[in-house]
């Protein structure tokens, strides 16, 4: 479904990525971890193919892709609802199913809020619920528990792992509770790649 083969990812003359080779077996999970700034949100967007290597190849098998970013990035125009089925096909007949998806994440009070009155909790769970919403066969999550209370977080793992079966899933994470209990394999960054924990 994903793989990277002696990937290296370089901005500049800054070396990200050295030398890694992860493959991703179709309906897989696998949680990236590491500290802020090593190269797991450039793991992602190398899958997604926002970018492209510097050297080695990323050969993604995917069908439709589904991508929650760390950063929500809604449309600040679009209520929360709209956000959500601008994914679907957009129009009246698509619109229940989108206010399904946000009262599966707990927000089905907030579907006609805009994004400027959602706390930034609130906005990641618009965020989550529009990415789930596209039912991508590779589904890309960076950092989705970014922002919750920790009230929240059981529940959305629980949702998160319910809607990731089936699927091909690449998580990144700094909490090892949430790697383990989303994915099969667990990788850590070491020396400009990832390597697995046992």
């Amino acid at each position: 479904m994903i793989r990277f083969d002696d990937v290296c990812l370089s901005y500049g003359d800054r070396q990200v990525l050295s030398g890694v080779t992860l493959h991703a077996a179709p309906g897989e999970h696998i949680a990236l971890m590491g500290h802020s700034g090593c190269g797991k949100t450039s793991l992602l967007r190398l899958a997604a193919g926002l970018v492209g290597p510097t050297a080695g190849t990323v050969t993604r098998r995917a069908k439709r892709l589904a991508y929650a970013f760390q950063e929500p990035r809604l449309l600040p125009w679009f209520t929360a609802a709209e956000n959500v089925n601008a994914v679907l096909d957009g129009g009246r007949s698509s619109m229940p199913r989108a206010r399904e998806w946000l009262a599966e994440v707990g927000l089905a009070d907030a579907a006609d809020a805009l994004p400027r009155e959602l706390s930034g909790g609130m906005a990641q769970r618009v965020n989550l619920a529009r990415t789930l919403a596209r039912e991508g066969d590779l589904l890309l999550l960076d950092e989705p528990l970014k922002e919750l209370d920790e009230a929240l977080q059981e529940d959305i793992l629980a949702l998160l792992k319910r809607h990731a079966e089936g699927r091909t899933l690449l998580v990144t994470t700094h909490d090892i509770r949430a790697a383990r209990a989303l994915s099969d394999r667990v990788y850590t960054f070491r020396d400009g790649t990832f390597v697995p924990i046992e």
